[in-house]
């Protein structure tokens, strides 16, 4: 465990009765006070990962701690730091937003603080809410109580899993401005997420797990600078059906208008990137060059590309 860490876990495995293993030999220590974006398809493991670490699933191997409280032996310790949102709109039909709220926090063991539960509900734009029934609330209304009833205990640890999937952009906004001010308190959080726009928007570090393996964690700019790539677009003055025979070295595609030649390159090494030369062998080759344009990689093509690739299948 680094020193630093609020969350570590060493050697965590998962295989269902069924035979199959959700989660492989997953290392990973979670730094207190961060966010932590984990970005993998359906299937890949996320919800099982999260799920372990609060202690609603059990782990066929390895051990996991939570601010020095392991996770099976000291689970009400843990359980208490700790704050889920779940992807189900897990809610009693009858209850009334405030009182579920103020229920889940009694949950905990922590005294009444009605202040604090209304400074919740006005954060998360439920205030006018309060007194609603839960079975009367759209989808999106639903997803804040879920919010606000992980936060009834101010938990230091918040687990946001797939929590603004197909929910509205206004929710949305309140989310990331809602996790920006719990960051800024302190508190550490851990969400999964398919609109990885967000997870580049709002995490400090991004990990990227397929089939179970957790096949990294980096910060997110040194993630962006290893793995980025950036493309140079030469737009020519006409139209050609083939690239010639003297720029086959370089790797060139060429765009469906026949008019762009796309090179790619990695930035950030300390190589040279080798477009002045191409630029060069470009009009020597007797294309007439028009524009030069270049493009970086987003999160998504590196995580894209992370999942297809041969090695992480």
């Amino acid at each position: 465990m680094t020193s630093d860490a609020i969350i570590s876990i060493r050697n965590l495995s998962k295989t269902y009765e069924n035979g199959h293993q959700a989660l492989k030999s997953v290392e990973l220590d979670v730094q207190r006070g961060e966010i932590l974006a984990l970005l993998g398809p359906n299937g890949a493991g996320k919800t099982t990962l999260i799920s372990t670490i609060c202690g609603l699933v059990r782990p066929s191997t390895g051990t996991i701690t939570v601010d020095g409280f392991d996770t099976i032996k000291q689970f009400r310790k843990t359980r208490e730091i700790i704050g889920l949102v779940p992807q189900e709109l897990t809610l009693s039909v009858f209850d009334k937003v405030r009182d579920t709220v103020a229920f889940s926090r009694g949950l905990f063991g922590k005294p009444p603080a009605p202040a604090y539960i209304d400074k919740l509900l006005d954060d998360l734009s439920l205030h006018d809410k309060k007194d609603a029934m839960l079975m009367t609330l759209s989808g999106g209304m639903k997803r804040r109580v879920l919010i606000a009833k992980a936060l009834s205990h101010e938990p230091s640890i918040l687990f946001l899993d797939e929590p603004t999937a197909g929910v509205d952009v206004e929710l949305r906004k309140d989310m990331w401005k809602l996790v920006d001010g719990l960051r800024q308190s302190g508190v550490t959080i851990i969400l999964t997420t398919h609109y990885i726009e967000e997870a580049e928007e709002i995490a400090d570090r991004v990990g990227v797990i397929n089939n179970g393996e957790l096949l990294l964690v980096e910060e997110k700019r040194t993630l962006m600078q290893k793995l980025g790539k950036k493309r140079l677009m030469v737009e020519l003055a006409e139209s050609v059906t083939t690239i010639p025979a003297s720029l086959q070295k370089y790797g060139l595609s060429l765009e469906m208008d026949g008019r762009t030649l796309v090179y790619t390159y990695r930035a950030g090494e300390g190589k040279p990137t080798g477009i002045t030369r191409l630029l060069s062998d470009i009009s020597e080759s007797g294309l007439h060059l028009q524009d030069v344009k270049t493009t970086e990689s987003s999160l998504e093509d590196i995580f894209v590309d992370l999942v297809r690739s041969p090695e992480h299948q």
